[in-house]
């Protein structure tokens, strides 16, 4: 009894450890970049015609949202901005009166040094002219400080509401939600007519052209594989429908982890794993979620 009780021991033991032997060198998932595309502006959505799976390019408008206050905003601004403009003095009509009356007293400053030379005008005549023309030109330099000072004020006041309606232009412009990048539109997660906050997510998009295998090797498999190096990757479509693809290791994680529930090993003992990122040029067939395995060449 004791010696059939140990065959069949030998024969289990040898049962699991063929159903253990794995021909994959590593498992995983298929991934893709995911870009979730969010509204950076508040109003109701106007237009969302982008439909789930559509593949669109980078800059394709995907939602416009009501911008009517901003744009009433932007013009009540430009109102403001114009007023203000045309109430900069203008300072050579201001100063022109200042100037003509300088320019005459410097004239008859002239006339009376020549009827001085022929002793027909006195030194006070000429004395009470030039007192004259300075007090003039102390106004004028007086009055020309305050009209440039003013003159400055309205500038920057100016130049403050042109700020402002430049950061109004900013929120117009992103009323018109654009996909940041190419690619496939995997989820909607509004429609025309609802209301968008700032923040909220409008679409998710993923490259599905550039696809990588997420794949979790053990820290004795890491030294038979590199960045760069090409590898064959399986995808598993479930029964017999699997499909062989060319691989490149495009990323290894620095760190390790626990191996995750759904992922096995080559070596069943192994507790800590090492995820890798393995690029996979996509014909079409491969999705995300697809589970996939890595045999090393």
């Amino acid at each position: 009894m004791n010696m059939k009780r140990l065959a069949y021991i030998a024969i289990a033991m040898l049962t699991v450890s063929c159903g253990s032997d794995t021909e994959f060198d590593a498992q995983g998932t298929f991934e893709a970049t995911e870009v979730i595309v969010s509204s950076e502006s508040a109003g109701r959505i106007l237009n969302f015609s982008i439909d789930e799976g559509a593949t669109i390019e980078a800059g394709t408008e995907l939602a416009v949202i009501d911008s009517l206050q901003l744009h009433l905003q932007r013009k009540q601004l430009l109102a403001q901005q114009t007023a203000l403009l045309s109430s900069r003095p203008d300072v050579s009509k201001q100063v022109a009166s200042l100037r003509e009356q300088i320019a005459k007293q410097k004239r008859e400053l002239q006339r009376v040094d020549n009827m001085l030379a022929d002793g027909a005008a006195t030194r006070k005549q000429r004395d009470d002219i030039e007192a004259q023309i300075k007090v003039l030109q102390g106004n004028m330099e007086a009055l020309l400080s305050t009209l440039g000072k003013n003159t400055a004020t309205i500038n920057d006041n100016s130049a403050a509401l042109e700020a402002q309606i430049a950061a109004l232009d900013d929120r117009i412009a992103k009323c018109r939600v654009t996909a940041p990048v190419g690619g496939t539109v995997l989820v909607k997660y509004a429609e025309a007519g609802e209301l968008a906050t700032a923040g909220k997510p409008l679409v998710k998009i993923a490259d599905l052209n550039a696809i990588y295998l997420r794949a979790y090797f053990t820290s004795s498999q890491l030294a038979n594989i590199k960045l760069g190096d090409t590898v064959r990757v399986v995808a598993d479509f479930g029964g017999d429908e699997r499909y062989d693809y060319e691989g490149r290791i495009a990323w290894i994680s620095s760190e390790s982890e626990f191996t995750p529930k759904t992922i096995q090993t080559k070596d069943s003992r192994a507790n800590l794993v090492y995820a890798a990122k393995i690029a996979v040029k996509n014909d079409g067939r491969i999705k995300i979620g697809l589970a996939g395995e890595v045999i090393l060449r």
